[in-house]
């Protein structure tokens, strides 16, 4: 039983919001704008419906209700009652039989249960959402903890590893572990990561970035079909880890597991990027139930039509946080803050950023929610990924972005795959993608590093399923496979699906170092999701947002099945990481830097001519970066001159050489249509070519060759 001191609740503070421990208690403060009145529930345990005690929230200051109780500690349950008009069609919501989860708590003990109890709103009446449900739901709605925020964090500091330095491993936390196959003492959660540390140094990633680890909420269209919002784009707490990546030891243990898990990344030099979805909340349209948000202060939080009554939705989620709110930006501000100061996280990847962006409606660079992240001495200093776009037709705003942030490029993915399947007309496009997209970044101050470089992510094939099927084949989603987006630019190589044909895996192999090749010399951040390295498949299912079963957990298995990619991925980030003009921070300008008639890049055609940019039947495309010549750019290292060569047609070729300087010749680095094993070399491993005057570079295949001296 909670013990309470027996004195009144002391008016305590508004600031900051939440539940804070003080000094003999804990402090409570909720922002609500229309409410005529606050309750603050106290529990003993999870699954009570009765609360040990109900305290008014008697003061308001700044529209935030606050007080502070004596004698509460570390543990504590607690939620909300919120009393105000309900008059759905002027946009207030209050339904004071809801128990509503604080916006600022910092763990939240469990899940909603299933059912219509936590629905504002009668489902069984005519009138809809206009209707009210007088029926109490405490007994099946989670908790609130208050949270000691106390860690022994041992000197750990953000890695703060520079952008051009960065190689992204994109990871759902949950999927990453908890097949039988894992090994891990315990699979799925935050503590399974850390038993995989030593395979992602070996593997040479610098960054995690999970997919969202905020605390969601499953919604009951997928429960009701077995299923589950597994990807967790449905946030519910803004400030807390989700405790179904937890081992449950005790409640509220989410939050130190979550600590222990970055503090052993970073003694490993990996930083920790979270997937954060602040463009909606998991309350859906206005047949959606009221959890927190809606029952709290629907007019403020979220971006309502001119007839109140209903949402407006940039997110396809069935409503929008409203960023024209001073206590929306407020509260992302906040939780950006939290994350960083307390959970020591090292950056952002932001869901459907352009919604962000939207001031008065429409996107604009200087929105408030923009000028509020570059003025924060916080929250400007780590990294920031946008995804920069959401559900709508006027917003795909790739390249739009302030130059804080840099950006999903959806523009490399689209491109690199169409040029690898052979698709014409790609060779002008490719030559930007190569080298930065200075098409969407060079003209504004901004650099390569802008473009996050990416081929595959979460959301799509993986890269085994990406050369495995020509279409999608999401029928496990229950949704007929009408979910999921048909311009997946993927190929079969000849057979839809899994083979045991011996010529079309070693094609899809193929296909595959291809793809890690280009992505890996191209200019930009490289982004790698989790488990292509190893040819992860799901079975063809390109939108596995819902499926948390064998078709989205790894498969640890096919490590050693795949031994031979495995090894192949993980010299080729050896490779980049050795030579710093693959990862430069300015553009390549097409110039003569230091007047010895070479330019910084020198594209090539296959007898030394251009490279035919506008023929659309051309799809093979050489460069050269001769490391001499970008001595002196400031940033710039010296390094071995690198030569690449691209070959996405169906017949092979001989490519003349350019000439070499007295002392120089030419290495075979790599060569995808060679055996494993001699497909990559490592620099010192690496021989002579026999012939100094041409390369015959085998169909759909890609080259490296390294051009120094026999001394080097």
């Amino acid at each position: 039983m909670v013990q309470l001191n027996k004195k009144q609740p002391g008016e305590g503070l508004y600031y900051p919001q939440g539940a804070t421990l003080v000094d003999g208690g804990v402090n409570f403060a909720l922002f609500s704008r229309y409410a005529e009145g606050v309750d603050l529930l106290l529990f003993d345990n999870h699954f009570d419906s009765v609360p040990s005690y109900i305290i008014p929230m008697e003061n308001r200051t700044r529209l935030v209700w606050h007080c502070r109780v004596e004698g509460l500690h570390p543990g504590q349950l607690y939620g909300y009652r919120v009393k105000g008009p309900y008059r759905p069609s002027e946009g207030l919501r209050f339904n004071p039989n809801r128990l509503l989860v604080d916006p600022y708590a910092k763990a939240i003990s469990g899940k909603f249960a299933p059912g219509s109890f936590h629905l504002g709103y009668d489902p069984a009446s005519v009138l809809a959402d206009l209707s009210f449900n007088s029926r109490d739901n405490a007994g099946c709605a989670p908790k609130c903890l208050v949270i000691d925020d106390s860690f022994d964090w041992e000197g750990d500091v953000l890695p703060c590893i520079p952008m051009p330095e960065t190689i992204i491993y994109e990871v759902h936390l949950r999927g990453f572990t908890v097949h039988r196959s894992s090994g891990v003492k315990y699979p799925g959660t935050y503590l399974g990561v850390i038993e995989k540390i030593p395979y992602l140094k070996r593997l040479g990633i610098t960054a995690l970035e999970f997919l969202p680890l905020h605390h969601s909420h499953d919604e009951e269209f997928l429960t009701n079909k077995g299923l589950t919002d597994y990807w967790g784009y449905n946030t519910l707490g803004f400030f807390a880890p989700d405790s179904r990546f937890s081992t449950g030891q005790y409640p509220g243990c989410q939050v130190k597991e979550f600590k222990q898990m970055v503090k052993a990344l970073h003694k490993a030099g990996i930083e920790v990027i979270l997937d954060v979805v602040y463009n909606h909340a998991c309350e859906g349209t206005e047949m959606g139930p009221t959890l927190c948000f809606r029952g709290i202060d629907n007019l403020t939080y979220y971006k309502l039509k001119t007839d109140k009554r209903y949402y407006m939705d940039y997110s396809g989620c069935g409503n929008t946080l409203n960023f024209d709110q001073p206590q929306v930006v407020k509260m992302v501000m906040d939780s950006l803050r939290y994350w960083v100061e307390v959970m020591h996280v090292d950056g952002f990847r932001f869901d459907l950023a352009s919604v962000l962006g939207r001031d008065r409606g429409r996107f604009d660079q200087v929105s408030s929610f923009f000028t509020a992240v570059h003025q924060d001495p916080v929250i400007s200093r780590v990294k920031l990924i946008a995804e920069p776009w959401d559900v709508t037709p006027d917003c795909y705003q790739l390249g739009n972005f302030p130059v804080d942030w840099a950006e999903w490029n959806g523009k490399y993915r689209d491109c690199i795959r169409k040029f690898v399947k052979g698709d014409p007309g790609m060779l002008s496009e490719t030559g930007f993608r190569l080298t930065g997209s200075s098409d969407l970044y060079g003209d504004d101050g901004r650099t390569p590093y802008h473009s996050i470089n990416f081929i595959t992510c979460h959301d799509g094939f993986t890269l085994q399923d990406l050369v495995s099927y020509a279409s999608k084949h999401n029928e496990s989603n229950l949704e007929y496979n009408r979910d999921g987006t048909d311009y997946n630019n993927s190929l079969n190589c000849g057979y839809e699906g899994e083979t045991t044909d011996a010529k079309i895996m070693a094609m899809r192999k193929k296909l595959i170092r291809n793809f890690f090749t280009i992505l890996m010399v191209s200019q930009g951040v490289p982004m790698i999701l989790g488990g292509d390295e190893f040819m992860r498949t799901q079975k063809g299912n390109n939108n596995a947002y819902c499926q948390d079963n064998e078709i989205s957990h790894f498969d640890w298995t096919l490590v050693e099945k795949n031994r031979d990619i495995l090894e192949f991925v993980k010299k080729l980030i050896v490779f980049r990481k050795r030579h710093p003009h693959l990862r430069r921070k300015s553009f390549f300008i097409g110039q003569d830097l230091n007047l010895d008639n070479i330019l910084d890049i020198n594209w090539l055609g296959e007898y030394l001519d251009g490279p035919e940019w506008s023929n659309p039947n051309r799809r093979f495309l050489a460069f050269l970066i001769v490391g001499d010549e970008l001595i002196g750019v400031p940033g710039s290292e010296k390094d071995s001159d690198i030569l690449v060569i691209l070959n996405a047609g169906g017949e092979g070729m001989r490519f003349s050489l350019p000439p070499s300087y007295p002392g120089l010749v030419y290495y075979r680095i790599l060569d995808t249509s060679l055996p494993a094993g001699q497909d990559l070399l490592e620099d010192e491993g690496a021989l002579p070519l026999s012939c100094q005057e041409y390369y015959s570079v085998a169909p759909n295949s890609s080259v490296i060759l390294l051009r120094k001296s026999t001394a080097s």
